[in-house]
Order: structure tokens, then sequence, then C-alpha cells
């Protein structure tokens, strides 16, 4: 809720969304562009773009492999942020806990694994991969005899 009001407010102000989307910072981290009137120009610029169907068939010719290939460089900014992270913040692969909670939420997020809670919910991808790394870090222990992995 919080981050659906801090959007509106954002929205309001001209400024991007707040929301937790990778590809946000992937674009950003891509072009180098962070400028708030960019981001208003190329938004203003995509909802009149969307009203002619002369550019929805362009953007259909547009070959797959060219997509595909904008897809991979904008999803590896997208995990080579979330390894800097771990890289900036000095985790110790090097301990048994810190690889396991990294190993399970890597292989859970992108392998594609389902957990259906109910008839209406289903956590999936990174909501299914947070939840397990944050049992993960709650129930392993956390002493000083952590074993080292060779």
């Amino acid at each position: 809720m919080g981050d659906g009001i801090a959007t509106a407010v954002s929205a309001f102000l001209g400024g991007p969304a707040n929301t937790t989307y990778g590809e946000n910072t992937g674009v950003i981290g891509m072009t180098k562009v962070a400028s708030v009137y960019v981001t208003v120009g190329a938004a203003c610029i995509a909802m009149l773009l969307s009203c002619c169907t002369i550019v929805a068939a362009f953007i259909q010719t547009i070959p797959n492999a060219v997509l595909g290939g904008m897809s991979i460089l904008l999803y590896g900014v997208i995990a080579s942020n979330g390894l800097r992270v771990l890289i900036d913040n000095n985790v110790d692969f090097t301990k048994q806990r810190n690889l396991i909670i990294a190993s399970a939420m890597l292989v859970i997020g992108l392998g594609g694994a389902l957990l259906p809670l109910g008839r209406f919910v289903t956590l999936s991808g990174t909501a299914l991969s947070a939840t397990i790394g944050i049992i993960l870090n709650l129930i392993l222990p956390k002493d000083g005899n952590d074993a080292e992995v060779l």
C-alpha cells in the first residue's frame, strides 16, 4: 500500500514510479540517464505513440533476436546489480550459511518454482525467493562455528 501511495505522489510531482521493478534500475544503468524530465518526456511520448496503430505494427516487426538481445542485456544488468549489492556488503560466500541462503534463493527465483497458498494466492519468482531467503536467514544458525566451504 505504501508503495502505491508513494508512486501516486511521485506521479503528481512528475517523478518516476517508486516501484521495486529492476527494469527501472537496469534501464538507468544501461543509459546512465536518471533525469525526471527525460522520464516525463518518455512517458508522454509513449502515451502518444500508444494511440498510433502504425507504431504498434512497426514494433511487431522488430525481430525476436533483437528483443531477446535487449532482454538479455537488461536482465543481465539487473542480476549484476544484485551481485554488486552482495559484494558491496561483503557477504562472505566461504561460509556455508551464506552460500546455502544465496543458492536456495537463486535456484528458486530463477527455476520457476511455485508455492500455492490456498485457492487464489501463489508465491513465485522474486516473492517466493525472498520468502525462502528470509526463512532460511531466521532458522539457520548464525554462530561463529560455521564451517568454511573449500
